[in-house]
């Protein structure tokens, strides 16, 4: 009788042998296909490459923007754009000539509401704050781009986790941002798990759609990895059970363009084990 469960039988270890390099094959082959679509993803014409500015009203009093044409002002809880025909907005799809009351923009880049040419120009607030962000797919850093360099995907990367809320519900914790300032980061509650016999902890996030989301660090962070990553693994099931794939760190968008505000690490979310793993730098 040959090693495994009672019972085994060569013919039955065989196929458990064949199953589980199945699924390995599978889970490799899925985590390629993933790596191929964020590439595809991050060097669209509106993805984070062509990210050339973020402008923050209050830091220009006057309403006039770096390469922006128009007067943008603050109007209580919206942005009041003026600009006349010859300064090539368009709001709508329609020239702009006159005054046009605007919100944040909730739906993606393409889709923003303020145009001029192939450039799009996206309304965002931040806790009460308003801003303009300008995407050009003309962008140098688009143009430059070669590609994410990311480790293959190794099954000792995925592992199990579980999720706990916190018993107050959602809390927020100020951390420092990328462009200097300090924001809150909203955290939901603790995933565990464990890395080779060791265990770790992530405060994490949870999106609208119940899964997760984290910001961590660990020993590579700086060295052979950018600086920190992203996280998000799937929605936890009732009892808390999800599966943390390190295989599928990200890199954050500041990563790709120095306009954007990605949050630091939460204290305790810097791991103190190498993640080897998921992307690491721009290449």
């Amino acid at each position: 009788m040959t090693k495994g469960s009672p019972g085994d039988t060569p013919d039955k270890a065989s196929d458990r042998a064949a199953r589980g390099a199945s699924d390995a094959s599978d889970a490799s082959d899925a985590w390629r296909r993933w790596h191929e679509q964020r590439v595809a993803t991050v060097s669209a014409p509106y993805g984070p490459l062509a990210l050339t500015g973020t402008h923050w009203l209050e830091d220009h009093p006057d309403g006039q923007l770096p390469d922006i044409p128009g007067r943008w002002t603050t109007d209580g809880d919206a942005v009041l754009l003026t600009a006349g025909r010859a300064d090539g907005l368009t709001v709508d799809g329609r020239l702009l000539d006159g005054e046009a009351r605007l919100t944040a923009d909730r739906g993606p880049v393409g889709a923003a509401r303020v145009a001029r040419g192939e450039r799009r120009l996206v309304v965002l607030v931040r806790e009460g704050l308003w801003g303009v962000r300008d995407f050009d797919p003309a962008a140098p850093a688009r143009r430059a781009f070669r590609g994410i360099a990311a480790t293959p995907y190794d099954p000792r990367w995925s592992v199990p986790g579980r999720f706990t809320p916190y018993d107050t519900g959602r809390r927020s914790v100020r951390v420092p941002n990328a462009d200097g300032r300090e924001r809150g980061l909203a955290l939901g509650g603790e995933l565990a798990f464990e890395l080779d016999g060791r265990a770790h902890t992530l405060q994490v996030g949870v999106e609208d759609d119940g899964s997760l989301w984290a910001v961590f660090a660990d020993a590579t962070s700086g060295s052979t990895s950018y600086r920190f990553r992203f996280l998000r693994p799937a929605a936890p099931d009732a009892e808390g059970r999800t599966t943390v794939d390190l295989n599928r760190a990200l890199l954050p968008p500041c990563a790709f363009a120095d306009h954007f505000v990605c949050p630091f690490p939460p204290p305790g979310n810097t791991l103190g084990a190498r993640v080897e793993a998921g992307e690491r730098e721009l290449r």
